[in-house]
């Protein structure tokens, strides 16, 4: 049986059919779910190519990864992709992955995606505070959700964690344990989430009424050894600090790296937490505390809603932002030893055991 077959045998016009077999909402509830039992009653199979040129489609979906130093073998853009590609595959969309050095050569790759019609729509990671591809995708008035958000005013689709309110609460939860000189190591800050999280950082400073020190922050590291480098300096200066806040777990694992060169012990010289919740942090030592968001499970929802915009759902009905819990596990601990810690230059003791136990705790504040 071809379709229109179907549609005689159904009383319905052939445009009507195709669309109610493609979920489209302007069909009624009803009349898909009609259609879809008779499509299947007879073992009717659309052509792919056929449907394809009907819907003006291509059904599939673009991606482009960055490269450069510490973008390209980015465990977490990679298991992003990974779980965005899973759940487009199960709503037979393909997903085409491409990679461009961030700026002028990303936005030619978008471009081609866009204007050669090889996509239906793209799902756009690592946003930048004012990002130039958004602008651009909006312009154009082409399907995209953003894995984070950026300064544009007019809505777009997007999720992402609420970074700011993660690092307030992990400030409070290091002054809680009797630290006040904690320092911060941040990725470039022209990304959204560097600045978010920095925000946060210094919000969380304010409220324990803590002056914000620009002598033990350092911005720009997008790997361990990069953020090593910025760790090292921060901890040769010998500048009192008590813990240290990442940005990411690729941070945070370079600041340990740094750290154990110093003859520094963490937790008992210096407390050091991440974000991302990343495999190989459990794989440290100290295994690394850290503040989770599951990457997979983002992944899968990117992809829902990106199902959902093709099918005609607002952006402005498409926007969330995931609340962050924190995951204790070694590399955090009480301040008391750490502020009378022998500095660089001797051999730290561990004053203390690691906390073995994984205590979640839930960040205040999602918005």
């Amino acid at each position: 049986m071809n379709l229109q077959q179907l549609a005689t045998a159904l009383g319905l016009s052939k445009t009507t059919v195709s669309r109610a077999l493609a979920g489209y909402p302007d069909v009624s509830p009803p009349t898909r779910a009609r259609v879809r039992e008779a499509a299947e009653r007879f073992g009717y199979r659309p052509s792919a190519t056929a449907r394809k040129l009907a819907l003006g489609r291509v059904e599939a979906v673009g991606m482009i990864l960055p490269t450069g130093p510490g973008h390209f073998d980015d465990p977490f853009l990679m298991e992003l992709v990974t779980s965005v590609g899973e759940r487009l595959a199960a709503a037979d969309l393909d997903l085409l992955v491409t990679t461009a050095e961030p700026g002028a050569a990303e936005m030619r790759a978008l471009r081609r995606f866009v204007e050669h019609k090889r996509v239906d729509a793209v799902v756009v990671a690592r946003t930048h505070v004012h990002d130039d591809r958004v602008a651009y995708l909006l312009d154009r008035e082409f399907p995209f959700v953003l894995h984070g958000r950026t300064e544009e005013a007019r809505p777009y689709a997007s999720l992402d964690t609420d970074g700011a309110a993660a690092f307030a609460a992990a400030v409070s939860h290091l002054v809680g344990l009797g630290h006040r000189r904690i320092g911060f190591v941040g990725a470039p800050a022209e990304c959204y989430f560097a600045a978010d999280r920095f925000r946060g950082y210094r919000e969380g400073l304010r409220a324990h009424a803590i002056a914000p020190d620009e002598r033990i922050v350092r911005h720009g590291a997008v790997d361990e050894l990069s953020a090593a480098a910025l760790a090292r300096e921060l901890l040769a200066a010998g500048s009192s600090l008590t813990a240290l806040l990442c940005a990411t777990d690729r941070l945070a694992i370079g600041a340990l790296s740094a750290a154990r060169e110093l003859g520094w012990a963490v937790p008992a010289d210096l407390s050091v937490v991440g974000f991302d919740d990343l495999a190989i942090g459990r794989m440290t030592d100290p295994p690394l505390t850290t503040m989770g968001q599951s990457v997979g499970k983002a992944g899968h929802h990117l992809a829902d809603m990106l199902l959902s915009l093709l099918r005609g759902t607002p952006p402005q009905e498409l926007q969330e932002i995931w609340p962050v819990e924190l995951i204790r596990r070694g590399s955090d601990g009480s301040a008391s030893a750490a502020a009378t810690a022998i500095r660089p230059g001797q051999k730290a003791r561990r004053t203390h055991p690691h906390q073995p136990a994984v205590d979640r705790l839930h960040a205040v504040g999602g918005r």
